[in-house]
Formats: structure tokens, sequence, C-alpha cells
């Protein structure tokens, strides 16, 4: 290569988006930094020109309208090619970069290797390629001088900032709520939520263009806390000096994204269509919030589908989430092995809900990725309306999706949403046919039951019923070298249930300062049943103790024990047996001071609301005893005792199911009295 000391002159042309510009910066300060004694000429597009403009490192700044008359680009070129350029770095490929004489180029047929694929990366290989440089020499410099902010900006900012009560200690977050293509923005009712949840801890600040303005009045508005709008009102260097304060940026894909990286700041950018690869934040610390569905990244202005369901998936805690990581100072790992993960749990709702430690703990981990589950249909409520999931799929193996045929098509619909990953909580014949149908590269669950389908098989072990059901799942996700941090369960309580059990409660006479005690006599299996008439003496004795309103729940196939309950209490009792829904029982025992009930799944729903419970239980088999399927809140009571069987015939007792009428009326209400009184 020629002596760094023989440039003297470089023309750089660079882009007409403000984001495409900002991602050339980084090859212009390298050009700066290799050849310090050089002067620079920019040709750039009218509206990305601040970025330039008033820089003493430029010695002359060129704005280019491509919409000009021929006549004006012909008269600019012989201008240009008097200058007698030694390097010409065109990053658009126009016919200057082409023509104009100089001893270096780019080279519009310049092949980038696939490897290379964010575009500040790319912009700098066309570079060093350009120069016949080696790369190490490209260094990106510590001290960024193609965007330099004059001193009056710097004083209109603070001066800003003085005359909103923001001082120099505060933290300050800021959210750019707008994005030019509908292909990437996200709705401003959520943007609203995370205003208002950092605005708790944060000085929020929203900034966009003047036309920008409706929608950060629209959050602003809408906010409990405070909120600053600054849309409008700065340039973009003041903005840039702006962020420069913040702690976090928070964007969808636009021009600030970049603004923020190239000041390197920490950036929270939200992703749809476009490709994060690509066009992705580029700070030393950053996250991204997607939703990997199998169509992104399209990178098309319009969805295909019309739904732009790539950005609508985002949820409010996922970006409060990551959010928090960053402003904990948590630098976060770009590092994502599943971008598209499936877990599957098609048994009863009481075994889904110890499951959904598993949801959290996949999600923390992989907090970009796209989580679905797959549930059986009366299992739906439990995981609908949980914060860590994207998707809840339906897999009817009673009645739609019955039949092989109908099995296989189930699989062939799966297929298409290009799953990487299935964790398999509950091995069935069915379920890991239908994984392996559906072409999931990795198909991790329990050796058993057609297990020979599964690509990563664990031992299974549940039958000797050494550890808790919840612990087992969680056992799965350790395979992938995941300790959970939070083992609670998590049922969603959706607000339409909470307004239709005010309403029941309105009509039943029940009001907010009533002790409530719900009763859930029925079960899956006769083997788990404690007679009905126990069930109606604790209830009178428990009411004359602590005044409680009673209220009896049961699904429609139990109906008639809840009438047995009812028919045999001398005190008023609440029939709810058949009349609520899942979600509707989550809201109805959220509100009620105890809970007793035999083992079944309402036993995990009220802990999982943080109802204490009294869990009755009767055979005591390794795999089918407390020890496994037992309430995990820490106040809940399990009731069980041995009567000397060797073998359980659960259903087809001989004893008449003497393990359960071993458990008295005294038995439970003492467990009541230890719960009410701690």
């Amino acid at each position: 290569m020629n002596s760094i000391n023989s440039i003297n002159k470089i023309l750089f042309i660079t882009l007409s988006n403000i984001g495409d510009v900002i991602l050339s910066l980084p090859a212009l300060d390298a050009l700066r930094m290799n050849f310090p004694q050089a002067k620079i000429t920019v040709m750039v597009g009218p509206r990305p020109k601040g970025i330039f403009e008033n820089n003493p490192y430029i010695d002359k700044l060129i704005i280019y309208d491509k919409y000009a008359a021929l006549r004006e680009k012909m008269k600019l070129f012989f201008a240009l090619k008097k200058e007698h350029f030694d390097i010409v770095i065109d990053l658009r490929n126009t016919l200057f970069g082409a023509l104009l004489p100089s001893r270096f180029r780019t080279s519009p047929f310049l092949y980038i290797p696939s490897h290379i694929k964010h575009m500040k990366e790319r912009n700098l290989y066309r570079l060093y390629k350009a120069l016949k440089m080696q790369e190490k020499l490209i260094v990106y410099p510590i001290i960024k001088k193609s965007l330099f902010i004059v001193e009056q900006d710097k004083d209109y900012v603070n001066h800003l900032l003085e005359k909103n009560n923001i001082h120099p200690n505060d933290k300050i977050v800021i959210i750019t709520p707008v994005a030019r293509g509908a292909n990437r923005r996200w709705e401003k009712e959520k943007f609203v939520c995370v205003s208002r949840s950092l605005s708790q801890d944060y000085k929020v600040i929203l900034v966009g263009q003047d036309s920008d303005k409706a929608i950060t009045q629209y959050i602003s508005n809408n906010c409990q806390g405070e909120i600053f709008d600054f849309a409008g009102l700065t340039n973009i260097k003041a903005l840039t000096y702006l962020i420069q304060k913040a702690s976090l940026v928070i964007v969808c894909d636009t021009g600030i994204l970049h603004l923020a990286s190239y000041v390197d700041v920490p950036v929270l950018g939200l992703f749809g269509a476009s490709d994060e690869a690509k066009y992705g934040p580029w700070s030393d610390n950053f996250a991204i919030v997607k939703k990997d569905i199998f169509c992104r990244p399209c990178q098309k202005a319009q969805c295909r589908f019309g739904t732009l369901e790539c950005m609508a998936l985002i949820k409010v805690e996922d970006v409060l989430r990551q959010a928090r990581n960053i402003l904990g100072h948590h630098v976060t790992s770009h590092k994502n092995n599943f971008r598209r993960i499936l877990i599957i749990r098609t048994d009863r709702i009481g075994d889904v809900l110890l499951s959904t430690a598993v949801i959290k703990a996949l999600r923390d981990n992989y907090p970009d990725a796209y989580i679905a589950m797959m549930v059986a249909p009366y299992a739906k409520d439990i995981v609908d309306g949980n914060p860590y999931l994207d998707q809840v799929i339906i897999y009817d193996k009673d009645r739609k999706h019955r039949s092989w045929t109908r099995s296989i098509k189930f699989s062939a619909k799966l297929k298409k949403k290009r799953f990487d990953l299935a964790v398999i909580l509950h091995p069935t014949n069915r379920v890991h046919l239908v994984s392996f149908f559906a072409g999931i590269p990795r198909r991790i669950g329990y050796d058993r039951k057609f297990g020979f389908l599964l690509t990563d098989k664990i031992p299974h072990t549940k039958q000797f019923g050494k550890k808790h059901e919840l612990e087992y799942s969680l056992d799965l996700i350790r395979y992938l070298g995941i300790e959970p941090k939070d083992k609670n369960l998590f049922m969603p309580i959706k607000q339409e249930s909470e307004a239709q059990v005010d309403e029941l409660f309105k009509q039943a006479g029940i009001n907010k300062s009533e002790k409530l005690l719900a009763i859930h006599p029925g079960a899956s299996c006769p083997s788990k049943i404690w007679p009905n008439e126990r069930f109606a003496q604790v209830a009178d004795r428990l009411c004359e103790k602590y005044n409680f309103k009673v209220l009896v729940i049961a699904g429609p196939k139990d109906i008639r024990l809840a009438q047995n309950v009812i028919k045999n209490t001398r005190h008023p009792v609440i029939n709810l047996a058949g009349k609520i829904s899942v979600s509707q029982l989550a809201s109805v025992l959220k509100r009620c001071q105890l809970f007793i009930s035999n083992d079944s799944g309402p036993v995990h729903i009220a802990s999982s609301v943080g109802t204490p419970v009294i869990s009755i239980f009767g055979r005591n088999q390794k795999g089918l005893s407390p020890v496994r399927w037992g309430p995990v809140g820490k106040k809940d009571k399990v009731l069980h005792k041995e009567v000397g069987c060797i073998e359980c015939l659960a259903h087809n007792c001989i004893k008449e199911f003497a393990c359960l009428k071993a458990i008295t009326v005294d038995d439970v209400v003492a467990a009541a009295d230890a719960i009410l009184k701690s």
C-alpha cells in the first residue's frame, strides 16, 4: 500500500436514510483515524445532512439531491473530478463512485462474505477492500468524530432538562415509540404500559419528530406517572447529546437505534419484519426483543398475511424484562441457541399448572425466542394469558384430533411453524408421534411410550415418586443446562373472569369483607374421594368457628357429589358446581381464605393464587403419593394416613377405601386451625 502521508483528499459518499448513514459512520471514523492529514468531503442526501453539519473534521459537505436535473448532476460530477481525490468510498454504488478518477475506490461488484451480516461491518469491509489494507488496520476508533456536537446544542439540551426538573443525577430512559414503516411499529397502548412502569424509577423521555407528536402525546396523556414528551424539540445533534445522558434507549428499528449504538448507550431494540442480524443494535450492551414466528425476518414493507403478527406478539412483559435486565447493569448475552420452542403437556389441568415453572425458566434463558405450549382443550385456561408464552396450541386427542389421520394433519400444520425445540413434559405415544412428524429437530422428553422417536431421551422414573412432579418437569430443562430461578406456579388471572366473579358474588350476596371457605368434593377417581358427609361436617364446624361463608365447587361430572355435600350441611352454602370455568375458578379461589379439597387439579390452582390448601390424599402408591402430587404452597397441608395396604388397587379397592376413611373430620379441622391461626 502507498504511504499514508500520500493520501490528501477523500470523497465519502454515504446513503439517504438517517439510520443507514449512521451505520456508515464507523467507516468514516476509520478513514479519519488512518488518514489524519487528509481532507474529507462527504456527499449525503438532504434528510441526514444534519449529522455532518458544523463538523470541523469534515472539509466539505455536499448535499446530493437524487431528484435534481441531469444538468445539475453533470455539473457536480465535473466539479468533483477537478478535486483529484485519492480515495473514493461510495457506499451508494453511484455513477460518481464508478467514474470519478482516484487511486483507491470501492467496487460495486465486491463479494462480501456471508458471515459478515451487519451493515456496519459490511461498510467497514468494503472500505478496507477498497484500500487493499489488512482488516486489522481498520480499527473501530475509540474517539468518534463523524458526529460532532456543537456547544449550542449541548446548552440547549441542558436547559431543556433543567426546565423539566430533570437533574444531572437522575436516571433517564429514552423511548422512541414511532417507526417510519408499519412493519416496524409496536402498539402505542403497549408503549403506555412500558412507560408507566419505568416511570416509577426513572425519568422517561419520549423522543421523535414533529409528525410523531400525536402518538407521544397519547402515551404521555395515558400514563399515570410523569412522562416527558420531547418529540419535535431536538435536532439530530441535540438528540445525540440527550441520548448520551440516558441509561437506556428503547426503540423499534429506526435511525435512533443506530444513533444510540454509535455513541455506545445501552439499547433495547424491538424487531418485527426487520433482520436484526443486519440492522440490530451494536452498543456494547444491548438486547433485542423479537418473536421468531416462522415467517420472520421477511424484510418486506407489507405483511403477506396482513396481520403483522411478528410485532403484535411482542408483550409488555418481554420489553420490561429486558429493560430491567439492562438497567440492572447486566451485560446481556446475545447467544440464542433456540429461536422457536414448543412445550408439550396434554394431560390434566393440575399437571399443566405444575409445569408452568418450565415456561418461565425457558423464557428467562431464551428471552428472544418464540415460545408456544401445546395443551388439551380443558387445560387452555391454565396457560392462556401467561406472559411468558407467545401462543397456546390446542391438541384435542379425544375429539377433533382423535383419529390418526387428523393427528397427522395436525402435525403438518405444526411443521409450518418451524419449531426447533420440543420439550415434552408428559410422555404419550401420540405427542411423540406428533412432534416427530412435525419435523422438530430437537425433541427432549422421557424415554417411555414411543420414546425412541425422541432425539434426547431421559430415563423415566416418575413411577417411583421420589420427588415432586414439578421437579420432574424441571429436570427436562436442567438437561439443557438451565437451573430455574423461580419454581412458583403461575395461573393468569383474567380481567373478564374477575368481572364475571364480581357479578356472581354480587348476585349471591357475598360482599368483600366476608371470609370465604371453598370446598371441592370431587376428583378424577373414586380412590381420591373423601366421604361427602365429612365435607359437610367440616363446613359446618368451620362456619361456626370462623364465621365462614362456604362455596362448593366441582366440575360438571361431579355435580352430584356437590349436591350431596350441600344436602348434609346445616348452614347455607353457595353452590358453584358446574357453573364456573377454570379461569373463573382461579378468580374465585383467589378471594378465599381457605380451600379444602381431594387430590385434584383445583388444589394446584389454589396454590398458584396464594390461597392456603388442605389436600386430602388416600392411596399412597409411590408415583401417586403426596410426595409427587401434593400442594406446593408454604401454608398448604396434606392429610394422609397409612392403613397397612401391601398393594394399592386404586378404584378396585377391596377395603372400602380405608385410607380415606381414616382421615377424620377432626383431622381436617385441626389442619384448618393450624393454617388460620398461624
